[in-house]
């Protein structure tokens, strides 16, 4: 018996009448996500970064040469607000990672740059992320 199963025990106690199927699927879900984060999140520790840095620089370099996009494209990318945005983006600049550098295309604008730095770290983290996606599957 693990976690879920003893829950659900407590509620066939407690209220037979409810139909826990759902409940039992959501809770091993919600225990699977956080094992697999857990393992992931080894990673990416592994090489000082947090999974938040990690989406930023993989965000990047998925991008192409020249490695570079605009700041409302990478909030796009990776769905979080353009504040969250920035302070990852202060983390990543302050480490060497990334650079804000002022848009070709628009003067008034800029676009955020993998760093030599960055580009080798994250090409080398990648390959150590999806190999262990690969071993969790």
């Amino acid at each position: 018996m693990d976690h879920v199963d003893r829950i659900l025990a407590q509620w066939a106690q407690e209220r037979p009448d409810l139909d826990t199927g759902a409940m039992a699927i959501f809770g091993r879900l919600k225990r699977l996500h956080d094992l697999l984060s857990e393992r992931l999140n080894e990673v990416f520790a592994a090489h000082d970064l947090t999974a938040a840095s990690f989406d930023v620089l993989a965000t990047l370099r998925r991008a192409g040469p020249p490695y570079s996009l605009a700041p409302s494209a990478l909030v796009g990318w990776t769905m979080v607000t353009s504040g969250t945005m920035t302070h990852r983006l202060d983390r990543l600049e302050a480490a060497g990672l990334v650079m804000r550098k002022v848009n070709p295309n628009d003067g008034r604008g800029q676009v955020i740059s993998l760093t030599p730095k960055g580009l080798a770290l994250i090409d080398r983290v990648v390959t150590d992320h999806v190999a262990n996606q690969n071993r969790l599957v």
